[in-house]
């Protein structure tokens, strides 16, 4: 290719969209929202990736796809994995992947070290650290160094093991430790706040008292944005959380083809003619070519 033509292609191409930025994210507080779902493959990356503004790779990975009870068996070179290919399968949302449990409680410096491997190894925009009042000088701490991080208050997933279960936060004492979360995270930088499993008018307050975009998960719509695991929001699953909208019935449309499938097997119709090659047919053509 001469040089001529190779900036002719250049021309021709389509141009790649920019990325959305951490600033981006922060300047939709109080205006428009924000549009997340969860990724953990490149497939659905790319599928989802012109619709929503931000991509999380986030540990309920351990659950939708490994089959755990919880996030908490969840490690750091899971995450990295899936992150990758959920950074190759996108072009323009932000993605924020987790730290997960284990790989940022003991120190700010243990976090930044996860964060490093995590964003270097990825190349993805920002962590996302389960954090509030005990853990925002931890957040400060990697904000300060250059790591954009988006906080996450309200029903940790992480904790669920002191915590009882995943339980919203309802009680008087819950509102008061979450607001005080929010506040704290906040405060150390966050650009942009997770709001799970609280009362809607919790998240309301929360939204109100602090300076960065809130979104939602089990939360308000008064929040600045709205995430969802994108695989309950499909229906790949026969049992979804209260606050999930099923926006398709996947699992029944998985579940038919697979059984339509095994019926042809089954019944000799698969593979067909149009799915077999002819290898006559091919060396015939190959002997037209040569004369």
């Amino acid at each position: 290719m001469t040089a001529a033509s190779g900036e002719s292609a250049r021309r021709a191409s389509p141009p790649t969209p920019a990325r959305l930025t951490v600033k981006n994210i922060r300047a939709r507080k109080g205006r428009d929202k924000i549009v997340a779902l969860t990724a953990y493959s490149a497939p659905i990356a790319a599928l989802i990736d012109p619709a929503v503004d931000m991509i999380l790779v986030g540990d309920s990975l351990g659950m939708v796809v490994h089959g755990l009870p919880t996030t908490v068996g969840v490690t750091l070179e899971m995450m990295i994995l899936h992150g990758r290919a959920v950074m190759r399968g996108s072009a323009r949302a932000l993605v924020a992947v987790d730290l997960p449990f284990g790989s940022y409680e003991a120190s700010p410096q243990q976090a930044h070290a996860a964060a490093v491997r995590v964003m270097r190894e990825t190349g993805c925009q920002a962590v996302k650290v389960e954090a509030g009042v005990a853990l925002a000088a931890t957040v400060a701490f990697l904000v300060a160094r250059g790591i954009p991080v988006v906080g996450h208050v309200g029903l940790r997933p992480q904790a669920a093991n002191v915590e009882g279960g995943f339980r919203v936060k309802r009680s008087a004492l819950e509102r008061e430790m979450a607001l005080a979360d929010a506040r704290a995270v906040d405060e150390a930088g966050a650009f942009a706040l997770v709001v799970e499993g609280v009362a809607a008018d919790l998240a309301e307050a929360i939204t109100g008292a602090v300076a960065a975009p809130t979104i939602g998960i089990g939360a308000s719509p008064a929040c600045d944005g709205q995430v969802l695991v994108t695989d309950d929001m499909i229906g790949l699953f026969e049992w979804t959380p209260k606050f999930v909208r099923r926006y398709a019935a996947m699992r029944d449309l998985v579940r038919d083809a697979v059984a339509a499938y095994a019926a042809d097997v089954r019944g000799g119709a698969f593979p067909g003619p149009a799915e077999m090659y002819d290898l006559a047919a091919k060396g015939a053509a190959a002997a037209g070519r040569r004369r």
